[in-house]
């Protein structure tokens, strides 16, 4: 275990609750895209994932029975077979792509980032069959790079929901969507217990990053610190894309 790798999933597990802890996705995004310079994407995107069920947990107390059961109904069954198809191909891509891919995810991300107030104002009348699809396409994206935010997010600012819940409901189903992917990765042959022993010792950072989080939030100017993010995000994005694995 190098030295490199120790900071990178230290790293990691900070950001994981220190996304828990008030700063959000801009933070969880980066996880993979980190972890995957020292290890392939499949193995970045599965052994990212207990971390994030353990920030989970953190989340869901916060946010405890404030969600809207008509949305995780509507949505999840797609999920679930958008992560079948998400597994399948982190399973069986070569890395090169995977990297892309990832690459392309995490700059939709960034992209979503910039423009997704717009649309508040978009005209939109809600109908069933785009929740069942936004659920797939969050499932495959999830599954592919951990990034399922995004479509889930778009969709959910043009319902009639209000804020506390719609935080609500997106913790639960993400909450849900990891606890789920876990039996497929597994399936698919993508865990082995001496990887996990590499990234479980660090779970005590988690609760400490989510304590930092809480502390830090209220004293630094956060659409600064977004800006910043988002440019990290950006560069990770283009350096997965552009430069192949070694």
């Amino acid at each position: 275990m190098s030295f490199e790798y120790v900071i990178i999933v230290v790293s990691v597990a900070l950001l994981i609750g220190l996304s828990k802890g008030g700063f959000g996705a801009v933070l969880a995004v980066l996880c993979a895209p980190l972890l995957s310079q020292v290890m392939p994407v499949s193995q970045a995107i599965s052994l990212a994932l207990p971390l994030l069920i353990i920030g989970d947990v953190f989340a869901l107390r916060v946010y405890w029975n404030m969600w809207d059961n008509h949305y995780i109904k509507l949505l999840l069954p797609a999920a679930i077979v958008g992560i079948l198809i998400g597994t399948y191909m982190l399973a069986n891509l070569p890395d090169d792509i995977l990297r892309r891919l990832l690459g392309i995810f995490t700059l939709m991300f960034v992209i979503y980032k910039l423009f997704g107030n717009r649309l508040l104002s978009a005209n939109y009348k809600p109908r069933n069959w785009h929740g069942v699809f936004v659920g797939g396409i969050a499932g495959i994206g999830s599954a592919v790079a951990n990034v399922g935010g995004p479509p889930f997010t778009a969709y959910m600012l043009l319902q009639p929901i209000a804020p506390q819940m719609f935080v609500g409901t997106m913790t639960l189903f993400f909450a849900l969507v990891n606890v789920i992917k876990l039996p497929f990765l597994l399936a698919a042959g993508l865990y082995n217990f001496s990887d996990l022993l590499t990234v479980l010792w660090v779970i005590p950072v988690i609760p400490f990053g989510v304590w930092l989080g809480r502390y830090v939030i209220t004293r630094i100017d956060q659409a600064a610190f977004e800006r910043l993010m988002l440019a990290a995000l950006t560069i990770v994005a283009v350096f997965l894309i552009v430069v192949p694995p070694t």
